[in-house]
């Protein structure tokens, strides 16, 4: 796909602003990961990564960047047996996972809504 795309793009003076147009548009439909406490779900195939294709998958990033990593690095820590286990039921992992779902949505929703209006701008000067 990315081969193909880069033929289509050009090479005028606008073909990197359409790469980057395209690319975004190709890629917002995709789900959005979610976090959850693996404790609450009983399905696991929920805990499968498409792209990768493995059926368990845990994704995290540094715990300096948001507090849902904190609680994955503080859980895995505590099932690797190098801290003590996390003093808080399954449901309230669950309840903690579901508000930064929310906000990672309410996030992502006005990032598109900031990007739609940039690019109504950028399309309305070049007319």
């Amino acid at each position: 796909l990315q081969k193909s795309l880069s033929e289509i793009f050009g090479a005028d003076k606008y073909s990197r602003a359409r790469k980057e147009v395209l690319t975004y548009m190709f890629s917002r439909p995709m789900q959005m990961a979610l976090y959850f406490c693996t404790g609450v779900l009983q399905d696991e195939t929920l805990f499968h990564h498409y792209a990768l294709n493995v059926p368990f998958y845990t994704h995290f990033t540094s715990p300096i960047r948001r507090y849902a990593d904190i609680v994955v690095h503080r859980l895995l820590s505590a099932s690797l047996g190098a801290r003590s286990p996390i003093k808080m039921e399954k449901d309230a992992i669950q309840k903690q996972a579901d508000h930064c779902n929310d906000r990672k949505m309410a996030s992502k929703r006005v990032q598109e809504l900031s990007a739609d209006l940039f690019f109504s701008i950028f399309v309305r000067v070049r007319l």
